[in-house]
């Protein structure tokens, strides 16, 4: 079963999915941060069991650990965590959180 919100990074220096990318689903509550669920991303880049199979709606944010993705391949980077805030509305199935990463450089958008 695929959980509610799914992703993938792709590293686009290297040309290939990112692999090994610690991955968290955190809620925001009440002023506060509370941990949802954690893991990494497989040999494709992608997580696709962040999190159960529905989320409450409210504002969710996914932590990318790409500091450590590029220090394990002994490379800088200006971005030691990529934090992706967005809001999980009523009746949605399924939310895709994809990223193109570079050491200097991302880009997201809702994917599908």
């Amino acid at each position: 079963m695929t959980s509610h919100i799914t992703t993938h990074v792709l590293d686009a220096v290297a040309g290939v999915p990112a692999a090994g990318v610690g991955v968290r689903l955190v809620r925001h509550e009440g002023g506060g941060l509370t941990t949802i669920a954690s893991g990494a991303t497989d040999a494709d880049g992608r997580n696709r069991d962040l999190g159960p199979a529905a989320l409450e709606p409210g504002t969710y944010r996914i932590v990318f650990a790409t500091g450590e993705y590029f220090a394990a391949r002994d490379q800088r980077t200006f971005y030691p965590e990529v934090t992706i805030d967005f809001v999980v509305e009523e009746g949605q199935d399924h939310y895709h959180v994809p990223i193109l990463l570079s050491p200097f450089a991302y880009s997201t958008y809702r994917g599908s």
